[in-house]
């Protein structure tokens, strides 16, 4: 067979990575695989071994599975895959006393290997045991003080556990990381902020960008809330339009957001005036101006951009449902806003607030 000619070739090729990318989906194909698998001379390969482990875990034969594991281990006891294949078979046959059994022994065999160290700990924090986690956690950060995965894991464990200083100890560590610094802020912000140490949250919270921008800013704006400085809210986000030009519209949102909660609805209007200028094509922003404008008393502009939202976006039921909810409040044309209810309810079959329009 093929394979019997790359063991020919190779006797150490590591064939779960060459096999891993052709198991079967179908169960006939994988049981044609298998028997073949059985029948090859090599059947006593390891990697064979765990070929077939593989294929009969996918079948939920975690038994078989397991007495192969087994037998691939025996070979070759240090190999990172087989180590967490075991586990993962234990954590599928739901015994966690034999998985804890055999993590602590392939960590304390495998001490410089750092993924079964690591998922040792990840599988405590999955059965809800963190502070076994954080422990072992601590040990490799003891053995290895720049394992930068196990640091973020220990400094996020911490914050789960209330440990506030603990987890900023940790998380202080990756302020350089290429690979975590981002995060690191943000929690580092989290956990300040949890420490009701708001300015220093703050502070953490304005380095973060990436993914982690929108909802850091947002968390910013609660902190400003919480200690009363709207004004001081309004004039950080401008400023953030300057340094953060491609989150204009959230930015724009946020801030006629707060001028509505000071009471001053006009000065949110204007505002978003000036943003749609800037970002004509920007539903989210036409959208928020929708919401502020009064149905009666503003009624010729809340059409024309009801309008302009819908040539942006026609499939939208969000607008469509306020298009038509807008013309029933109004009493008017009522014809038109049954039939953009109903266009709406096709694209959101269950949405309540369509619902009650057409009620």
């Amino acid at each position: 067979t093929t394979l019997d000619k790359i063991l020919t070739i190779d006797p150490t090729a590591d064939l779960e990575q060459i096999l891993a990318g052709i198991a079967p989906e179908q169960a006939q194909d994988r049981e044609i695989l298998l028997n073949a698998l059985r029948a090859s001379k090599e059947k006593n390969n390891p990697s064979i071994l765990a070929l077939i482990a593989a294929l009969e875990a996918q079948d939920g034969l975690y038994e078989q599975a397991l007495h192969n594991i087994h037998q691939a281990l025996r070979k070759r006891p240090h190999s990172t895959s087989f180590i967490l294949m075991k586990a993962n078979l234990l954590m599928a046959l739901g015994d966690d006393a034999a998985i804890k059994k055999w993590f602590a022994q392939a960590s304390r065999k495998n001490k410089n290997n750092l993924d079964v160290r690591l998922a040792e700990a990840r599988f405590y924090i999955q059965i809800n045991q963190q502070q076994q986690a954080l422990d072992k956690l601590e040990n490799i950060i003891h053995d290895q003080p720049k394992a930068e995965e196990a640091l973020f894991i220990a400094g996020l464990t911490s914050i789960d556990l209330k440990q506030y200083e603990k987890a900023e100890q940790y998380l202080v560590e990756l302020r350089n990381s290429s690979k975590y610094q981002n995060e690191a802020y943000y929690y580092l912000a989290i956990n300040a902020q949890r420490k009701q140490h708001y300015e220093t949250a703050k502070a953490y919270y304005r380095l973060v960008d990436g993914s982690l921008y929108i909802v850091s800013r947002r968390n910013m704006i609660t902190i400003f809330e919480k200690q009363e400085q709207l004004n001081d809210a309004l004039r950080f986000l401008t400023q953030e339009r300057v340094n953060y030009p491609q989150h204009a519209s959230f930015l724009y949102q946020a801030q006629a957001d707060i001028l509505k909660k000071m009471g001053n609805k006009k000065a949110a209007l204007t505002l978003l005036d000036e943003a749609i200028k800037n970002l004509p094509d920007d539903p989210e922003l036409i959208y928020a101006e929708v919401l502020l404008l009064d149905p009666f008393t503003d009624r010729d502009k809340l059409d024309k951009t009801l309008k302009q939202l819908l040539l942006i976006e026609p499939n939208s039921p969000t607008y469509l449902n306020a298009y038509a909810y807008t013309l029933a409040l109004q009493n008017r044309r009522l014809k038109e806003a049954r039939k953009y209810a109903e266009l709406a309810l096709q694209y959101a079959p269950e949405q309540a607030s369509i619902l009650d329009t057409l009620g």
